[in-house]
C-alpha cells in the first residue's frame, strides 16, 4: 500500500453509502468483527498535519487516496480526495464525536470510522489505547512495528513505521481481520 491510508487504509473512508453530511457519531471502531472499542480522545499533545498518499489493496483490488490529516491538539481532521484532486470525502472527530461527509462513494473502501481508528491507532500514544482494549488484547509496540493482538494472541493489525525527517512515521497498515493493507506515503507535513 502507498498511501496514507491507515494512518490510512483511509483509502477508505467514507461511511459505505450514500452521499451526504452524517450527523455526529459516538466514536466507535471495530478491531475486527464483533468487537468494537471506543476511540481515544482527539487531542494530542504534539498536533501535526500531513499530506499522504494511501495505496490500498481491500478485497483484492487496488485503490489509491490522497489524504490531508490536521491533528490540531483539539481535533483530528480528513480530508479524502481522488489521486485526480476529486474531494470524496470530508471528517473530523472532536469533543462533541465523530462528524463525516461523504462526498462520493468508492468501492470497497471501509467505513470512515475503521479509517480513524487505523490513523489513531498509528499516531496515538500507547498510553491512549491500552485502556480501551478488551479485556486480553495487547498493543505491542517498538521502533519500526506497532501490533495489536486480539484475546487468542492473534495478529489482528501491523502498522510499520519509518524515521522520516526525524520523526517516526506509519508507511503500512496491515488489517488481517478486514483483510486490507494500506501503504503510506507521505507527501508533505508540519511538525
Amino acid at each position: 500500500m502507498r498511501g496514507l491510508s491507515r494512518v490510512l487504509v483511509l483509502t477508505s473512508v467514507l461511511l459505505g453509502g450514500c452521499a451526504g453530511s452524517q450527523k455526529p457519531a459516538v466514536p466507535l471502531a471495530w478491531l475486527k468483527p464483533g468487537v468494537q472499542v471506543s476511540l481515544p480522545t482527539p487531542m494530542l499533545a504534539r498536533p501535526f498535519s500531513q499530506q499522504q498518499l494511501l495505496s490500498a489493496e481491500v478485497k483484492g483490488q487496488q485503490h489509491a487516496m490522497l489524504v490531508l490529516l490536521n491533528a490540531d491538539g483539539e481535533r483530528l481532521t480528513l480530508v479524502g480526495m481522488s489521486p485526480l484532486g476529486i474531494r470524496l470525502f470530508n471528517l473530523s472527530y472532536d469533543r462533541q464525536g465523530i462528524h463525516s461527509e461523504q462526498l462520493i462513494k468508492v468501492g470497497e473502501l471501509p467505513p470512515a470510522s475503521q479509517v480513524l481508528a487505523d490513523i489513531m491507532l498509528s499516531y496515538w500514544p500507547l498510553a491512549d489505547w491500552q485502556a480501551r482494549l478488551p479485556a486480553g488484547w495487547r498493543l505491542a509496540d517498538d521502533a519500526e512495528t506497532r501490533r495489536l493482538y486480539d484475546d487468542r494472541g492473534t495478529l489482528i493489525t501491523e502498522i510499520r513505521y519509518q524515521q522520516q525527517a526525524g520523526q517516526r512515521q506509519p508507511v503500512s497498515v496491515r488489517q488481517t481481520a478486514f483483510h486490507y493493507h494500506i501503504v503510506i506515503q507521505n507527501l508533505g507535513n508540519e511538525p
